[in-house]
C-alpha cells in the first residue's frame, strides 16, 4: 500500500491515539467523564482527540469540512455537509466510549471521507492491539497494510459466526433475532464498538453483524472497509447504506450469499 493520503491519515490516528487516548485509558477520573445526552457518555480523550484529528484532517486538506461526533453534539446542523460538495471527513474519535470510561476494551479510532457525499476513503485504528483497516473506493482494503478479500475467509467447521446489535432493538424484534441466530450458528451479543465489529469482519473472526442505530461515524467508515473488501453492506431492506440516511437497521456480512442467508435467518426474508 503506498497511497500517501492512507498513511497520511492513518499516522495521524496513531500519534493521536498514543498521545491522548491511549494514556487516559483506565486512568480518567470522576470528573473526566460526563453525559452529552441521557445514556451517553462522552471522555476528555474524546474531546481532546477529536480536536486534534480534527486539525490534522484540516492541514491534510485545507478546504475540506470536518463532521465529528462531538462537534455535531454541539452543533446537529453540521450533519448537513454529508451530502454537500468538497470533502468532508466523519470522525468518531474513541468510538466505543461506554468501554473506555469504563476501562474495558475494545475502542477504535475511525474516519471517513466523503467527496461529494460519497464515501471515498475510509480508517478503522484498534489501538490496543494495532490493528489498522484502510481502504480508497474502488481500489480494496488493506488491513495493516495487506490487502484483504473477506469472501476469502470461510467460516470455521462451516457454521456462521456473527453478533447482533440488540442493545437498541425493540423487543418483539430482539427476540426474533435472537431465536433465528440459533439456526445460523454462533450469535455473540457485541461488544459494544461498532469499529471493532468492522475490523472482525475484515478479519474473519466473524461473517455478519446486524446494526439498529446507523449513526454516520459509527458507520461510514466500517461499511466502506467492508464493501471494498468485497462484502455487503445493507438495510434490511437491500438498499445500500449512506451515511447521511438517517433509518434504522444495518446488515453487513463478508459475502453475497452469507448476507442473504443471515437476512432469511434474522429477518424472515
Amino acid at each position: 500500500m503506498a497511497d500517501p493520503l492512507l498513511e497520511e491519515v492513518g499516522a495521524l490516528l496513531r500519534e493521536v491515539a498514543a498521545d491522548v487516548v491511549v494514556p487516559l485509558f483506565r486512568r480518567l477520573d470522576d470528573a473526566d467523564i460526563s453525559e452529552k445526552a441521557p445514556g451517553e457518555v462522552v471522555t476528555v480523550a474524546d474531546r481532546k482527540a477529536e480536536a486534534l484529528i480534527s486539525a490534522g484532517l484540516r492541514r491534510l486538506r485545507p478546504d475540506s469540512v470536518v463532521v465529528g461526533e462531538e462537534a455535531v453534539a454541539e452543533d446537529p446542523s453540521l450533519l448537513r455537509h454529508l451530502r454537500g460538495a468538497g470533502d468532508v471527513w466523519l470522525v468518531d474519535p474513541v468510538d466505543g466510549t461506554s468501554n473506555f470510561a469504563a476501562g474495558r476494551r475494545p475502542f477504535a479510532l475511525m474516519v471517513a471521507l466523503l467527496t461529494d457525499g460519497v464515501p471515498a476513503a475510509s480508517w478503522v485504528y484498534d489501538p490496543l492491539d494495532g490493528t489498522m483497516a484502510t481502504c480508497r473506493v474502488g481500489e480494496g482494503t488493506w488491513l495493516d497494510g495487506t490487502p484483504v478479500r473477506t469472501t476469502e475467509r470461510e467460516p470455521l467447521a462451516g457454521a456462521l459466526r456473527g453478533t447482533a446489535m440488540t442493545r437498541f432493538l425493540p423487543p418483539d424484534f430482539r427476540r426474533s433475532v435472537e431465536a433465528g441466530g440459533e439456526r445460523l450458528g454462533e450469535l455473540l451479543p457485541g461488544q459494544h464498538c461498532a469499529g471493532r465489529e468492522y475490523l472482525d469482519v475484515l478479519t474473519g473472526a466473524q461473517q455478519f453483524v446486524l446494526f439498529w442505530r446507523t449513526l454516520p461515524w459509527d458507520h461510514a467508515p466500517g461499511t466502506l472497509l467492508v464493501r471494498e473488501a468485497g462484502g455487503v453492506a445493507r438495510r434490511f431492506d437491500g438498499t445500500d447504506y449512506h451515511p447521511a440516511d438517517d433509518g434504522k437497521g444495518l446488515l453487513v456480512a463478508a459475502s453475497e450469499e452469507i448476507w442473504d442467508e443471515v437476512r432469511a435467518a434474522l429477518l424472515g426474508g
